[in-house]
């Protein structure tokens, strides 16, 4: 299982990626996608739309199970990887370049409350 360590997390198990013009990129992470298993289906969440913290904003579905995905901090939705919708399995060849989202946030500095890797870690530990 795979944690980068230039990424952060949620308990929910997304990762974030700040980017250089100050965009959010968000997926589900690698233990994620290993628990659900081979993705089937992904819904994304609307351009424009302005999310809550916590909120259930995306969908991903295996053949186990489907799944919410959540925003990680407040923000607006400025993108969607479209790619996903026809090939959801990508987010199983890898996690961390399959992209669901990215996100323009309401405070940028939210993104410091999130796991980093070694407290991700221990949550993924603790969960097994």
């Amino acid at each position: 299982m795979s944690i980068p360590a230039d990424l952060k997390y949620t308990e929910s198990h997304e990762w974030v990626r700040r980017e250089a013009d100050g965009l959010l990129t968000i997926g589900i992470t690698d233990f994620a996608q290993e628990s659900l298993g081979d993705m089937v289906f992904v819904e994304l969440p609307e351009v424009d739309r302005v999310l809550a913290k916590g909120e259930a904003c995306a969908v991903v579905e295996s053949v186990k199970a489907a799944s919410d995905v959540y925003a990680p901090v407040a923000g607006q939705v400025v993108a969607v990887n479209a790619t996903l919708a026809e090939q959801p399995e990508l987010i199983n060849s890898n996690a961390f370049e399959a992209w669901m989202f990215k996100l323009k946030p309401a405070n940028a500095a939210d993104v410091d409350a999130l796991l980093d890797a070694a407290a991700y870690q221990a949550n993924v530990v603790a969960q097994k």
